[in-house]
């Protein structure tokens, strides 16, 4: 008898249920809820080639029957693999996202590209449409009220697991991550590596849109601006969102932390337009940063070979390098909210999950006449 021969035939009698055998080894169990693979509840233990954690059973990429896929996710990691995905797509606790946006000289249309070809049963989340419609910054936080009903009309109620991904690897959809988050809910993770991961381990995609997931992903983006109308959404409220005010930072606050330094502020910007050395991309703003700031380019958190996050001591490397803190608070800022989600994504993947992110960021603070600005520029 082969080892995992014998291996499932100990878990068979310990409460496993049945185990399927497949090329590679045994890939499938299913569990009596009554029972447990000889483990107690947040306990994690290896046998040869198994790990049980937290009542879940891996081998692999198993999934136990009766218990959630969730668990299988190590704590504090806010990012799941496309083979995590692809093996549990199925499970309908799971709601997935496509949270693609680009920058306007992309030239790229992401709810054009999300019906040529995006992961099978996502919605699209538009990042622009799901914002304060009172607002002139880009794709601001909207009201819980606003987001309460975006999200309900994408079919997602507070019990549900979110993923989000984009097609670019890692890029908007840390921001969206950021927003749940924001909005209370913690079950929520970015698919590492985004579309093109999943597209380079070939799992397949839809090429066609339902009626139905065009009319939800549209209608997400219309009862948002209805509510800031005065009207109530036709849907009925599935998702009931609470602001964590301590996660959003405003001008205000930066500016008084320019002066008081009580958060160690980070620049998710390129270095040459943290320096002052490179233009900004939206016309009008000046390059440079905020007084106190250091610069941490988001893309020095991401595998530059598929735009996955890097691994944690890869990260902190990244941090502990030079002369930046984070035995403190932390603030993020970037040019419109967007990248500085990234390195908080980052910073979560270390355990700090408590980091605030400046939304108006360089936008707002570069667009307004009296705001001091620091360069490296020598004159």
């Amino acid at each position: 008898m082969s080892s995992l021969a014998f291996f499932a035939r100990r878990l068979t009698s310990g409460g496993i249920r049945s185990v399927r055998k497949i090329s590679d080894g045994y890939r499938s169990l299913s569990c009596n809820r009554s029972t447990s693979p000889r483990t107690s509840a947040y306990e994690s233990k290896t046998y040869g080639c198994c790990t049980v954690v937290t009542n879940t059973v891996r081998f692999r990429h198993i999934t136990v029957a009766g218990f959630s896929a969730f668990a299988t996710i190590p704590a504090n990691d806010p990012v799941v693999s496309a083979d995590w995905l692809h093996d549990n797509i199925k499970d309908h606790h799971i709601k997935i996202l496509d949270a693609s946006w680009y920058m306007p000289d992309d030239q790229r249309n992401p709810f054009q590209e999300f019906q040529t070809a995006h992961i099978p049963g996502s919605l699209f989340f538009d990042l622009d449409g799901i914002s304060d419609r009172t607002s002139n910054l880009p794709h601001m936080l909207p009201s819980e009220e606003g987001f309460s009903a975006a999200v309900s009309a994408l079919g997602i109620d507070n019990k549900d697991g979110v993923i989000i991904y984009d097609g670019k690897g890692i890029y908007s959809a840390a921001r969206v991550w950021w927003m749940f988050r924001v909005f209370g809910h913690n079950k929520v993770w970015v698919l590492d590596g985004g579309l093109p991961q999943w597209r380079a381990l070939g799992y397949d995609v839809e090429s066609v849109s339902s009626g139905d997931a065009i009319l939800k992903s549209s209608a997400a983006s219309d009862v948002v601006g209805n509510i800031y109308q005065g009207l109530s959404s036709d849907y009925p409220i599935t998702f009931q969102a609470k602001l964590q005010r301590h996660l959003v930072w405003n001008f205000d606050q930066i500016k008084q932390n320019m002066e008081e330094q009580s958060h160690q502020h980070l620049d998710a910007r390129s270095k040459g337009r943290f320096d002052g050395t490179a233009a900004e991309p939206r016309k009008g703003l000046k390059s440079g940063h905020i007084p106190g700031s250091k610069c941490i380019s988001f893309n020095e958190l991401l595998d530059s070979s598929n735009q996955t996050l890097l691994l944690a001591r890869d990260i902190s490397k990244r941090f502990y390098g030079g002369d930046i803190r984070l035995d403190g608070d932390v603030v993020i800022s970037c040019g419109t909210g967007v990248t500085a989600c990234i390195v908080a994504l980052g910073l979560h993947r270390l355990g700090k999950s408590d980091v605030k992110i400046y939304d108006g960021s360089w936008t707002e603070w570069a667009s307004k006449p009296d705001t001091p600005i620091a360069t490296t520029i020598q004159k």
